[in-house]
């Protein structure tokens, strides 16, 4: 081969890839990063990660395990003993009985829902995604050969999926259908009484399977009670997988352990999958992770209530703002605010202000507040803020998304 042959060689990705791109989340936030990089006072609002440390319980945990040599590989989905964490977890918190072998444990509740889809899509198979959903998921669906089949939610119904809806969305190809709840990005969460009408319809059709992504679960508000498919609707039980993790209640982002309990068929074939990628997680990150779901729980509820103050302030921030209109979340830490208000508009320097990835194009350009478009989630004209910061930076960035929309003409 020539040199001039070998330079003209193109990378071709391939096809379950070319259509998927980076997180546009994540472009966003390094967009704004390197602005501040840059000596600009750019405020970050589209992570979503807790600002919290980890607890110093579950930090000393990991050190004590490195201390005693704990640092080899472990059982491929999950050590024993952090399996029964898991099964402790579930027991205590929400009323399921799950046998170690029905536990599956991974490197972040993303690997785990990639493990499930990877394991249960064949070409062709549809997915039920209530809109708007976490970017991640359709993303992984069209990886694993699924075809996402998002299911637009309403402001007037709290962005719930409703009974209707579902019904008229499964076709004889669905098989699964998303439940995230609280919700990222709106915040929404179901009661076990909204749930019972959605678990009814999934009882008319068994084909299709329920993936609980209750990673939120911990960080809900104004007293509300927690409800998770397979404790509602135990006839469900079989065919659901409920995934949760640490990353969100226990400000563990970094130390990446996630976990699903389900059908034992349907996670021993998720551990096939996870034997061929990343194997078991970190076994310093699983005694983290035992430490925390089994330890004190006092914190949970303190940073909750933190979280609740913060989500207060936002939304009563945003709906002062002319052209803006935001509901109240009932959980997770995000905003998910309507700027059809001020569409149509112009900016200073004349910019025609045409759909929400504009406005938050405007915010982040003049000034300097990154937030995420609702399209990215499935759903405009919105956008997402994250109030997992502190209220200092929460106070600035809204008195700047104030003055933005102030400014327009």
């Amino acid at each position: 081969m020539t040199a001039a042959t070998a330079t003209s060689i193109v990378f071709e990705p391939a096809r379950r890839v070319r259509a998927i791109g980076v997180s546009e989340i994540l472009r966003i936030t390094d967009h704004a990063n390197a602005l501040k990089r840059a000596g600009r006072p750019a405020i970050v609002l589209g992570a979503g990660e807790p600002d919290f440390d980890t607890p110093q319980n579950v930090r000393d945990a990991a050190v004590q395990a490195i201390g005693r040599g704990d640092t080899r590989y472990t059982v491929l989905d999950g050590s024993p003993a952090m399996k029964a964490a898991v099964q402790l977890k579930f027991r205590r918190d929400n009323a399921l009985d799950f046998a170690l072998d029905e536990i599956s444990v991974s490197a972040g509740a993303k690997q785990v829902i990639f493990n499930a889809l990877m394991a249960s899509l064949d070409p062709g198979d549809e997915v039920i995604l209530p809109a708007p959903y976490w970017t991640s998921y359709a993303d992984i669906v069209q990886i694993c050969g699924g075809v996402p089949v998002p299911v637009a939610g309403t402001e007037a119904n709290g962005f719930r999926l409703d009974a209707a809806q579902l019904e008229a969305a499964i076709t004889p190809r669905t098989r699964w259908l998303f439940l995230n709840s609280p919700s990222n990005p709106s915040g929404a969460a179901y009661s076990a009484d909204q749930l019972k009408p959605l678990c009814e319809v999934l009882l008319r059709h068994p084909q299709v399977w329920v993936l609980a992504d209750d990673i939120y679960e911990h960080i809900l508000y104004d007293g509300l009670a927690f409800a998770t498919p397979a404790a509602v609707e135990p006839r469900l039980r079989e065919r659901t997988l409920t995934v949760n993790g640490v990353s969100k209640a226990y400000a563990m982002t970094g130390w990446r352990v996630g976990y699903g309990a389900g059908p034992r068929a349907l996670i021993a074939a998720m551990a096939v999958v996870q034997s061929q990628t990343t194997s078991c997680p970190s076994s310093v990150s699983q005694a983290a992770a035992i430490e925390a779901l089994t330890g004190p729980q006092d914190i949970v509820a303190e940073r909750c209530a933190d979280f609740q103050a913060r989500r207060d302030f936002v939304v009563a921030a945003l709906n002062r703002a002319p052209g803006l209109r935001c509901r109240l979340p009932e959980g997770a830490f995000y905003t998910f605010a309507s700027c059809a208000g001020v569409l149509g508009r112009h900016t200073h320097g004349g910019m025609l202000l045409r759909s929400d990835s504009d406005f938050c194009r405007y915010l982040l350009q003049d000034f300097e507040v990154a937030v995420v478009p609702g399209s990215v989630f499935g759903l405009a004209p919105y956008f997402r803020i994250s109030y997992a910061t502190s209220m200092a930076q929460l106070r600035e960035a809204c008195e700047r998304i104030q003055a933005a929309c102030e400014a327009l003409e």
